[in-house]
């Protein structure tokens, strides 16, 4: 029962057309993680330094950056806030709140009430979905509220759920979300971005707490996520559902998002360890065919990279290790002693493993697949950080418990 008071916190496929150093949506450009060339430091400094900051409120939903703009999705109780920064100055451009009364499951007490789900920026609209399931479309210029989709009925946190997770995703011209919960179960919703009108729906299992990613497999283009006792692979193009393999936790803590690496589908969960699958089709039926599973790596709200045919991330082993698994073997290459963190946001830049922990500190570990090669380590906040960080070439941008900020190397 001790986990379920911090798992609130918490593609490659089809993403929005962005400029260098945007960072759109979830686990930035391809919602994988990879981090573009571009936006990394030509050299790590000595130190970052703050450049400004920006008192936002609780949540635990990650920054975006679109055209110049930081975009953030926070809490005020009992309202929900979306405001639009400066990138460059750290002036509030503008900001909305709109009332979203929240009732916190009694599991999660000493949790915030989110949001936890990170807002998307696409073509002059920010998409923003809270822990109540109440889904907005801003304008990104002005802040405009465009329409609003609530699904608040189908969010119930009587038993194990927690609120709304999951990250919209932008697929085939439509904007994909999840949500429903383990009372009323599980919807996967596409619209029409510009008016918010209903193309397909697929219903099932309640939502577990991670994001859907896109998988191109063929001809086929498959919408992949977790449920709170499966994990499923639905068409993007109208819906239907495709495959679907047994995925159950105790406490339906579902949370760690998939990873496609174009040959092998990745999930992880506290108690099942990691798994890799394999898609394929036959007589025009698809299926998810284990190929490995690797107990001992168990990642419960940290979200791996991949790269070179290796995937890094954070295990929940030994109150936290940093590990390199074989993505084809599911052997591991290297773990570190342990306690590192309780979570890691993890991010792959062409050079090195990022892990911004927790406990405000970022760790640069070079790509190494034969060993943890650690580059540099900064402390680089006083609270804790569980949000996704963003790298703007020599800056970086973090959201902590209450605020934005902005660093800048010394």
């Amino acid at each position: 029962m001790r986990r379920i008071l911090s798992f609130c916190i918490a593609l490659s496929g089809f993403a929005p057309v962005v400029f260098a150093q945007d960072w759109p949506q979830w686990r930035g450009p391809v919602r994988d993680g990879r981090v573009p060339a571009a936006a990394v430091p030509s050299a790590w400094p000595a130190a970052f330094a703050p450049a400004w900051t920006v008192e936002v409120g609780e949540g635990y939903s990650s920054p975006v950056v679109g055209a110049g703009r930081v975009f953030v999705h926070s809490r005020r109780d009992p309202n929900e806030l979306v405001t639009a920064i400066d990138a460059a100055s750290g002036k509030t451009v503008w900001q909305q709140s709109y009332e979203a009364a929240f009732a916190k499951n009694s599991y999660a007490s000493k949790m915030a009430k989110g949001p936890h789900a990170t807002p998307l920026v696409d073509a002059g609209r920010v998409f923003t979905i809270g822990a109540t399931g109440v889904l907005n479309a801003w304008d990104s210029a002005s802040g405009k509220r465009l329409w609003t989709k609530d699904f608040s009925k189908s969010v119930d946190t009587s038993k194990l759920f927690c609120g709304t997770a999951a990250s919209p995703l932008l697929v085939g011209g439509r904007l994909v979300i999840q949500v429903g919960s383990d009372v009323h179960g599980g919807e996967i919703v596409a619209l029409d971005p510009a008016t918010g009108t209903t193309a397909w729906s697929w219903r099932g299992p309640g939502p577990g707490y991670a994001s859907p990613v896109v998988a191109s497999t063929g001809s086929m283009t498959q919408i992949i996520t977790l449920t709170n006792q499966s994990v499923v692979g639905i068409d993007a193009r109208d819906g239907a559902p495709l495959w679907s393999v047994p995925f159950p936790d105790d406490w339906h803590e579902n949370i760690i998002t998939p990873l496609w690496t174009g040959a092998e589908l990745i999930v992880s969960g506290i108690r099942q360890g990691t798994h890799a699958f394999r898609l394929s089709e036959a007589g025009g039926k698809w299926q998810a065919t284990s190929i490995w599973k690797n107990a001992d790596v168990a990642m419960y709200m940290s979200s791996p990279v991949y790269a070179d045919g290796v995937l890094y991330g954070l295990s929940s082993r030994r109150r936290g290790q940093f590990v390199a698994v074989d993505a084809k073997t599911g052997a591991l290459k290297w773990a570190t002693e342990g306690r590192e963190a309780d979570h890691a946001s993890v991010l792959l830049a062409p050079k090195h493993v990022l892990f911004l922990t927790n406990t405000g500190t970022l760790v640069v570990a070079r790509r190494d697949a034969s060993a943890f090669s650690l580059e540099k380590k900064y402390t680089i906040s006083e609270s804790e950080t569980w949000a996704v960080p963003v790298l703007l070439g020599g800056d970086l941008l973090i959201r902590d418990a209450s605020r934005v900020v902005k660093l800048s190397a010394k």
